[in-house]
């Protein structure tokens, strides 16, 4: 992918493009004078590129020709905000990334179907934020053993060992949000009988962006 062009390169295309659509729509440098209000020797000048584009000139010149100021200037267009994820599937689970930065928060979206055995509690760097969408999650957090619904959010710092999955015989299908340790956004988690904070403190800061799977 090549680099975006420089603020001065594209300052520096202003005056030829302003040449081209003027001559395109056949329209002399005195006409555009009178349209604009803009002296002739001063549109001149931005044509040839002695003079520094502004918003003061562009703005009459653009609604003289009656286009809009992005094409004088020739911003780039805005890319398809669209993300099209492809599910992997990493260690028996079903994973959807749904971001596609390199750093910065990243979320999934995860189906966990039934495991056998104990659960093997880890940690790592970050903090982290669930949300299930179906079915029953049961997650710990050190020695906090919980069960969540659908529509239940729980955030919790994952340099605390912590593990979560199914809490019975069927999938489970939940959201995943992971970022560095400051990036709290101040949700709760609740047990099916009661309502219980998971929020934690305590562990070391995550300084540089977290990369984690949360399959893995």
């Amino acid at each position: 992918m090549a680099d975006p062009p420089t603020i001065a390169t594209v300052l520096a295309e202003v005056g030829p493009r302003l040449k081209r659509l003027r001559a395109r729509r056949r329209v002399t440098l005195t006409e555009l004078a009178a349209a604009t209000g803009i002296s002739k020797s001063t549109l001149s000048r931005l044509e040839t590129g002695q003079r520094k584009p502004s918003l003061e000139l562009l703005l009459p010149i653009a609604q003289a020709h009656q286009v809009p100021l992005d094409e004088l200037v020739g911003a780039p267009e805005v890319g398809d905000p669209r993300i099209r994820p492809k599910p992997r599937k990493r260690n028996g689970r079903i994973v959807v990334p749904l971001t596609q930065t390199p750093s910065g928060m990243h979320a999934w979206k995860v189906i966990i179907p039934p495991e056998p055995g104990e659960p093997e509690l880890r940690i790592h760097e970050g903090h982290e934020w669930l949300y299930v969408l179906s079915g029953q999650l049961r997650l710990i957090i050190g020695d906090r053993d919980l069960t969540m619904g659908p529509g239940e959010v729980a955030e919790f710092d994952t340099g605390l060992p912590h593990w979560f999955g199914p809490a019975g015989d069927q999938p489970v299908e939940i959201l995943s949000l992971l970022g560095r340790r400051d990036d709290h956004v101040h949700v709760r988690a609740a047990s099916r009988s009661a309502s219980a904070s998971c929020r934690t403190d305590g562990a070391p800061r995550a300084r540089s962006p977290v990369r984690h799977d949360p399959a893995s």
